[in-house]
């Protein structure tokens, strides 16, 4: 069975760091693009980020870039955001999501999804 599982979400301050993971079963990520989405309450889902196969080129959203930072273990079948210098605007559920083909910006080109994890951002 295909699934994907996301972990590492929770209660943070502004400027305050967390790294959210990714894991996936049922299939390798090896020849997947990964992808980072959140959707916080009353807005549509927004990409993140994304690691591509082959070369793990990557692409992040404008309002993450610089504070941002995805990566994969393959060995582990796992990918991970590092988010540093939290903004109660990065407020949201954080998804992942699979792409066989190339990774892009849109919801339509993933596949499947994990159910998502909480991130507030408060004081």
């Amino acid at each position: 069975q295909v699934q994907l599982v996301e972990s590492g979400g929770g209660l943070v301050q502004p400027g305050g760091s967390l790294r959210l993971s990714c894991a996936a079963s049922g299939f390798s990520l090896d020849n997947y693009a990964i992808g980072w989405f959140r959707q916080a309450p009353g807005k549509e889902r927004e990409f993140v980020a994304v690691i591509r196969a082959n070369g793990g080129s990557t692409t992040y959203g404008d309002s993450v870039k610089g504070r941002f930072t995805i990566s994969r273990d393959n060995a582990k079948n796992t990918v991970y955001l590092q988010m540093n210098s939290l903004k109660p605007e990065d407020t949201a559920i954080y998804y992942c999501a699979s792409d066989l083909y190339y990774g892009g910006a849109s919801t339509r080109e993933y596949d499947y999804w994990g159910q998502g994890t909480q991130v507030t951002v408060s004081s």
